[in-house]
């Protein structure tokens, strides 16, 4: 009872909070008395607290294992304006300043240490933790310990040997994306199988899932953009490097506040517009999956998809980098069959093993399945995560714009049929030339002009025939053959369907949902309002720069708008707003408080 009062003490002075949420107190309970966990919260759900908190009641040094140096540089900066004593160890540091911070650990000066698995399994860095007091150890991101993940990093399977060596230490191994087979490979891999399990929902409420048809991607995004997110951060994904160097400039020049991201700039221009994206509130970062597992900003207003993601997971741990403030954000994305038949090629010049290949592809067709769905889009992605919801959100496209369907028997059976006929090894462009009777040099080189599939399809246009082939694959009657350019091969569902034994509808394609109006709607500010909300911002700015952090370490956007419901007069007032800690009231309150201060007598 004593530390459950003390860990609700540290939730309020040092990180401002009044309550906890969903499992945080069970988990921060059982850690504090010395089990393991394995934990599964979304995005945005406070994963961090389920350690950090125990990392201030247990004696010694937490050891936090992370992947990404910048994800490891946030963390720490964040703690330290909580007056926190937090650490990080990699390789941007000199000589001299990882020596020191050795010195200090072996004196017990940090609660806790951010590491790279790499660098923690050292001999050297073991030999050094075997000196210390260990409190806990923090895996983060673990989902990158499974081959079946969608970040496998190999080192992470070398974190068995925390346990072997360091059995008495507990250790918490956290995630946001994980489906069953993920979950148990974790617990397997890092020897965690007396671990308690807390799966928290993976429902991220304040998303609003927007997908459709590629028509013109890049003017579907600069209409997004503009119409419903105009001078707001947001992230914009991209499958390859040339697309996001063209798409950012192409952006830049339609008046778009954008920067590029991927692998192949320079080490210092990734940290440039890494810094830059997070500090600045209207930038928009378009980037590879290289922009991952480091994106640590709150105030994201949306993700946007250019190609299709490779798989459930993948897209729901990307579009999780938005709203993290949980207020409301748009999950964007536009999609094609040729982005299938891309990533599928992608998959057979891969190293992987048979195995996993047939898995990926499995995955990818999930995926496309995803995307052509008819129903709730919430019910289906929770659904897929093993959470079964029976209303439906009402804030995805396809609850608040229905998409209209029609009878595509016969269609599907001449697609099917002429998938056959043209022999198992032409893509879609060729197959809806033979449809539609078109006699081109390739047509008639092969022949196809005498088959009897030949113009059976001139009742439906060619945008009409590519979603039919598009919505075939994604039920699974084709597949899209990998060795090959797109060809589509017949699969055993296709049979019945053929025989005329089933009907089929598919959906009518659409490039817009035109009407947006989403359950959680966002607040806007007029007049005196929107005086104050800029007033407060421009302050938080400043005190940013000063520092050097990104804004929202001085105060996230919920906060601010907090301060605005509540507007606080007096010290004590401003401490019972969510996100006001002790440490932050010393630092910030008298400047905050003064401009609200401002503004009640301009408004009287």
């Amino acid at each position: 009872m004593f530390m459950l009062k003390r860990a609700q003490d540290i939730l309020a002075s040092v990180f401002g909070y009044p309550e906890f949420r969903g499992q945080q107190e069970q988990i921060i309970n059982h850690l504090v008395q010395g089990g393991d966990a394995l934990v599964l919260m979304p995005t945005g759900g406070g994963k961090s607290l389920c350690y950090q908190i125990p990392s201030l009641i247990r004696s010694g040094t937490t050891i936090v294992v992370s992947p990404l140096i910048a994800l490891m540089q946030d963390q720490v900066n964040a703690l330290r304006l909580l007056d926190v004593r937090a650490v990080a160890l990699h390789s941007g540091l000199s000589f001299e300043q990882q020596m020191t911070i050795q010195s200090g650990l072996i004196r017990g000066e940090y609660d806790l240490l951010y590491i790279s698995p790499e660098r923690l399994l050292t001999y050297r860095m073991l030999d050094l933790l075997d000196g210390m007091t260990l409190a806990l150890f923090a895996i983060d991101e673990a989902h990158c310990v499974s081959q079946w993940g969608h970040d496998f990093r190999p080192e992470y399977l070398q974190l068995s040997t925390l346990h072997q060596r360091y059995p008495h230490v507990p250790r918490i191994a956290l995630t946001a994306t994980a489906d069953q087979r993920t979950r148990t490979e974790i617990a397997e891999r890092l020897e965690l199988g007396n671990a308690r399990w807390f799966v928290s929902s993976f429902d991220r409420p304040n998303i609003f899932y927007r997908l459709t048809q590629k028509r013109e991607a890049r003017k579907q995004l600069l209409d997004f953009i503009l119409k419903d997110h105009a001078g707001q951060s947001g992230i914009v994904y991209c499958l390859s490097r040339r697309k996001v160097d063209e798409l950012a400039e192409w952006l830049r020049r339609h008046g778009v506040q954008a920067l590029p991201y991927h692998a192949g700039l320079e080490p210092e221009v990734r940290h440039r517009h890494q810094e830059q994206f997070q500090t600045t509130d209207n930038m928009v970062m378009v980037a590879t999956i290289a922009f991952g597992m480091g994106v640590d900003k709150p105030d994201v207003r949306f993700v946007a998809h250019m190609d299709m993601p490779r798989s459930i997971e993948a897209y729901y741990q990307e579009t999780g980098r938005a709203g993290r403030d949980g207020l409301p954000a748009t999950a964007w994305l536009v999609y094609g069959l040729q982005d299938v038949i891309i990533l599928g090629q992608m998959l057979a010049q891969s190293s992987m093993d048979p195995q996993m290949q047939h898995l990926e592809r499995q995955r990818l067709t999930a995926m496309l399945g995803f995307c052509e769905m008819s129903g709730c889009r919430r019910q289906a992605l929770l659904n897929y995560f093993g959470e079964q919801r029976e209303e439906k959100c009402g804030n995805c496209d396809l609850c608040v714009e229905p998409v209209a369907t029609w009878d595509a028997t016969e269609a599907a059976r001449m697609a099917l049929s002429n998938v056959y006929r043209t022999g198992q090894r032409y893509g879609v462009t060729h197959l809806v030339d033979v449809l539609l009777g078109r006699p081109n040099k390739r047509v008639t080189e092969l022949g196809h002009q005498q088959l009897s599939t030949f113009g059976v399809g001139k009742g439906l246009s060619q945008p009409i025939w590519r979603s039919v082939y598009r919505q075939l694959v994604a039920r699974g009657y084709v597949t899209v053959a990998s060795e090959t350019y797109g060809s589509l091969l017949l699969t055993e569902k296709s049979k019945p369907l053929l025989r005329g034994e089933e009907q089929l509808e598919l959906r009518r394609d659409r490039y817009d949902v035109h009407e947006l109006k989403a359950s959680l709607p966002e607040q806007h500010f007029d007049g005196d309002e929107a005086k104050l909300w800029e007033a407060l911002r421009a302050l938080r700015m400043t005190l940013a720069r000063e520092r050097q952090v990104p804004p929202f370490q001085v105060f996230s956007d919920a906060t601010l708008r907090s301060m605005m419901a509540s507007r606080p007069s007096t010290p004590e007032e401003l401490l019972q707003v969510s996100g006001v800690g002790q440490f932050k009231l010393e630092q910030y309150g008298k400047a905050f408080l003064e401009v609200l201060a401002v503004h009640v007598r301009v408004s009287v």
